[in-house]
């Protein structure tokens, strides 16, 4: 149809569509584009031409501000340059030399610094300013392809396997989404591409009798006292790492600021008397507030090679800290408390408390997280003592 103001502001994207172009039919390669984004449908102008060899398509500007006639002239002159031999979108995007992945990367993280935690900005880092994309930095935005992210997808996978590949995917994904928001691309060279298979889930849980050898392996120092603290709270690795001495209280209980949780969302745990214990005996440094590490502004960061050395004493094979985590999730419910207590103690919206029931229950149990996490810590210590624990499930009546 010929594309008018009536005939612009009444097309609607076809049914199951996100992105469709309505082309003119007086003008070829005068185009409208429908595309989903913010909630609502986008309207703006392309034109659509060959040079040398291969289809360039010219944004033209949004049909908010630019009328359908105004865009029909605009593209009579790209087309006419066209066909005088020039490549207006070649041009313009050597105008834009500064749009590059690497440099629009820079701006991407720099946003991010303040958004997520710092273990998730250096893995934004890795995959995106790393060796992965990197036949890909120096290329102006809008002119990576499909074809081009697809073939680092495929080195990818080959050099270091399809998880690392699905994660470098995501990323590069998340980075367009906001460069389309910020108006630095028109769309996703991510879209389309074959997603590398997923690893299958972790299901591992600690015996007890593994649970008992890893506690006892623990040294009274600082990762020792971390992984104790890890299987007292449930806790991520993260948050005891970088536990700060501002985030504790003469009550006993520890707030987990919502900067630094998975979820964003602020956490107090009312920790029991085997946790209090094993943060008498941390010294406190004068101006500084984290409790583990050596550095004055992060917590813990010799996690690797820390991990290997307990491995060694406790002669437990095939774990993860993270495995600690799911170990607490499942034997809290072994000995019988209730499930919607262990996700306020892990701090999961899921379950009991995920759609509506979430938006009204806004109940943090702190009574019954409490005696969780006291029946918790006395369970714990009957392993750790190779003795009967005398916490038991209650019977439903």
């Amino acid at each position: 149809m010929k594309l008018t103001t009536k005939s612009v502001a009444a097309a609607e994207l076809p049914a199951g569509r996100t992105d469709h172009v309505v082309w003119d039919g007086e003008l070829a390669g005068l185009g409208l584009r429908l595309r989903t984004g913010g909630g609502r449908v986008r309207r703006t102008f392309i034109v659509q031409y060959r040079a040398a060899g291969r289809s360039r398509r010219l944004l033209l500007g949004s049909a908010d501000v630019l009328g359908a006639d105004q865009a029909r002239a605009a593209a009579k002159k790209a087309l006419a340059e066209v066909a005088l031999g020039g490549d207006p979108q070649g041009a313009k995007a050597a105008q834009r030399s500064d749009d590059t992945l690497r440099s629009t990367v820079d701006d991407y993280i720099a946003g991010k610094r303040t958004q997520v935690r710092s273990r998730t900005l250096r893995e934004i880092e890795r995959y995106l300013r790393g060796p992965h994309f990197k036949p890909l930095h120096s290329r102006p935005l809008d002119q990576i392809t499909r074809k081009d992210v697809a073939g680092c997808l495929t080195r990818i996978t080959t050099r270091n396997g399809s998880v690392t590949a699905g994660r470098a995917r995501a990323v590069l994904a998340a980075f367009y989404a906001w460069a389309i928001g910020a108006g630095l691309a028109e769309s996703s060279p991510v879209t389309g591409t074959n997603k590398p298979a997923d690893s299958p889930a972790r299901a591992r849980v600690l015996s007890d009798n593994e649970l008992g050898a890893i506690w006892r392996a623990c040294r009274d120092s600082g990762y020792g006292h971390i992984v104790k603290l890890l299987t007292l709270t449930g806790c991520r690795r993260e948050e005891v790492g970088a536990m700060c001495w501002s985030e504790l209280d003469l009550n006993g209980t520890w707030t987990i600021p919502g900067s630094r949780a998975k979820n964003h969302r602020e956490h107090t745990l009312p920790l029991p008397p085997t946790a209090l214990a094993i943060l008498a005996e941390i010294e406190r440094v004068p101006g500084r507030d984290h409790l583990f590490g050596g550095a004055v502004d992060r917590g813990f960061q010799r996690w690797s090679a820390s991990k290997r050395e307990l491995d060694k004493r406790a002669g437990v094979t095939g774990w993860t800290v993270h495995d600690v985590r799911r170990t607490v999730a499942t034997r809290m419910a072994d000995i019988g408390i209730q499930p919607h207590i262990v996700e306020q103690v892990l701090n999961h919206q899921s379950g009991h408390k995920r759609g509506p029931a979430g938006v009204y229950n806004r109940s943090a149990y702190t009574a019954e997280v409490k005696s969780a996490l006291l029946r918790w810590s006395e369970h714990v210590a009957a392993l750790v003592e190779g003795r009967e624990s005398n916490v038991v499930a209650l019977q439903r009546a």
